[in-house]
């Protein structure tokens, strides 16, 4: 089928895009997608929506501070969002200042250290970090946490907490997972007491999950690169799951996308890799059998995604629902559990 950009439309009032996380995480609405039915929950009803023996997969990822400022040997100021690290010392990043960097040219962050910019890779910039020091501690210690850009404040002392999922402990992301945000300890502790069982991947979530799709044709977008790891033992749990009857749950579409591009050649196997995939209606879903997710943004990919796991009008119909309900959108927003259609377009 041929689908243009504006499929993937629709009309968000500004006031329900969520500026700031609710009180308790787990304090957030739940819109349930089965098939054509929808059902307005909260998400602490999560528990009695799945089952004994089904399996949720998480995203461990840690969202790092990847917002940094500077200037340029001519003075100019810049701001450095980096996209992923690509070695100890070395990062892709966007840069935004007056004037492009050329090669060679050095940039001094924070006041406190300079990186040599190496060229271009596509869209973002190569950087070089000081080799004397770890990227990571760089980063932590003279970086910012990134917000979305459709959070229109700068990042606080409550975000150091709440732009992470609990169970963040894998560092490399620049946004969160956000269907993760959801989570407390006491909702993880009563789905293990159902005898809901829980399994992992890592996803690190570039800066590109925010760039708009810039053609109308959708078959010619290609996506951002990310990296993920699939562990042996999240293999091994799905095997058995589905063996047994149960059902894979993703928390989140970046560990759907982790699951489905790991499972591309065939059958799920445990491993690093980097997966580009783009999903629209009309994809042969290989792993997750439901998705817990946040509302995405209008004519985003992630919107494309979940289009393609529930059918396209189902969504519609739920995001029209949500508008009309007040429900809280994007990442500190309300979240959605849909179940797959296999027959979904």
């Amino acid at each position: 089928m041929s689908l243009t950009l504006d499929d993937f439309d629709y009309l968000l009032p500004p006031e329900q895009i969520a500026q700031a996380p609710l009180a308790e995480r787990c304090a957030s609405r739940l819109l349930v997608l089965a098939g054509d039915e929808l059902a307005d929950r909260g998400f602490c009803d999560l528990p009695a929506l799945v089952e004994p023996g089904d399996l949720l997969v998480f995203n461990d990822t840690r969202v790092i501070h990847a917002r940094l400022y500077g200037v340029k040997e001519t003075g100019g100021q810049i701001e450095v969002l980096i996209e992923r690290a690509i070695g100890p010392h070395e990062a892709l990043a966007q840069v935004r200042s007056s004037k492009s960097p050329r090669a060679g040219a050095h940039l001094r962050l924070a006041d406190a250290f300079d990186v040599t910019v190496l060229g271009r890779a596509g869209e973002f910039f190569h950087l070089r970090f000081p080799e004397d020091e770890d990227l990571h501690e760089l980063l932590e210690k003279h970086g910012k946490l990134p917000l979305p850009p459709y959070i229109d404040r700068a990042a606080d002392d409550h975000d150091e907490s709440r732009y992470q999922t609990v169970y963040a402990r894998e560092p490399g992301s620049v946004a969160a997972p956000t269907a993760g945000l959801h989570f407390d300890q006491q909702m993880l502790a009563d789905l293990a007491r159902k005898g809901v069982n829980g399994a992992w991947v890592t996803l690190h979530v570039g800066a590109g999950t925010f760039q708009p799709v810039r053609v109308n044709d959708l078959g010619e977008h290609r996506m951002h690169r990310e990296r993920y790891v699939i562990p042996r033992e999240t293999v091994d749990a799905i095997a058995k799951t589905k063996a047994a009857g149960g059902r894979v749950i993703a928390v989140g579409t970046t560990s759907l996308r982790a699951l489905e591009g790991a499972a591309q050649d065939g059958d799920l196997g445990p491993g690093v890799g980097e997966t580009e995939l783009f999903i629209l209606p009309g994809y042969r879903f290989r792993v997750a059998d439901a998705l817990i997710t946040n509302f995405h943004l209008p004519k985003s990919t992630l919107l494309m995604l979940v289009s393609a796991f529930a059918g396209m009008e189902p969504i519609r119909r739920a995001y029209a629902h949500a508008v009309r309900e007040g429900y809280r959108f994007f990442s500190y927003g309300d979240a959605m559990f849909i179940t797959r259609r296999n027959d979904a377009i």
